[in-house]
């Protein structure tokens, strides 16, 4: 019986150190599955960086159309740009309720958040609604064609997600506050505030900058 003791204790500890190294188990489902989501937004933001590359390129290539400062509307902009930041602080707060299981101000903080990225969704299209209308389309300019590129492809994640945030709220409403659904609802806040993020850039190199030049 001692020998096998002192076997086992020799397998566990090779070098007789007295130290008995513990491995860890796997990583949680939560931990996995917010890093494999980190990997997907560094990958969009990845692709949102060649938009800004491309727009920094192309934004004095007017072919003799208008510039930015010709057609930037800045009150429609910083009306965008309020929704979209106080849209983060619901968000954040619908986030918080998730994790307390709070169902009210889950769905209050959720529905400001999806009234306030409609609101910018459609401010966003009328404004290209009125430079087609105006003859300023995408293919009227290289600078144009950056423009609608840049910013449509940012108000297509927004539309995305302001799907993804009804889905959750069908959800919550149908299977309540379970694992998996809070893990995406981690997702979709990570998601979400990404895009505010990506919409400061957009705000301060496309009109920012723009109806400057």
């Amino acid at each position: 019986m001692a020998m096998t003791a002192t076997a086992g204790h020799a397998h566990a500890d090779p070098h007789h150190i007295g130290v008995v190294i513990e491995h860890p188990g796997p990583a949680s489902k939560r931990i996995v599955t917010a890093y494999g989501f980190w990997v997907f937004l560094l990958s969009d933001i990845v692709m949102f960086s060649c938009f800004f590359a491309a727009y920094a390129v192309l934004s004095g290539q007017t072919a003799g159309g208008p510039r930015g400062s010709e057609i930037f509307e800045q009150r429609n902009v910083a009306i965008e740009t309020v929704c979209l930041l106080l849209s983060s602080f619901t968000c954040g707060m619908a986030s918080i309720a998730a994790d307390v299981r709070n169902r009210f101000w889950f769905y209050l903080g959720m529905t400001v958040t999806c009234l306030l990225g409609v609101i910018f969704l459609v401010i966003e299209f009328r404004e290209f609604a009125d430079l087609v209308a105006r003859g300023y389309g995408p293919s009227r300019s290289a600078f144009l064609t950056a423009f609608f590129s840049l910013v449509g492809c940012h108000g297509l994640h927004v539309s995305a997600g302001v799907l993804w945030l009804l889905t959750m709220m069908a959800q919550v409403f149908a299977k309540g506050f379970r694992a998996d659904i809070l893990r995406r609802m981690m997702c979709f806040a990570l998601f979400w505030h990404a895009l505010d993020i990506i919409w400061v850039a957009v705000f301060s190199v496309v009109y920012l900058l723009g109806s400057g030049a």
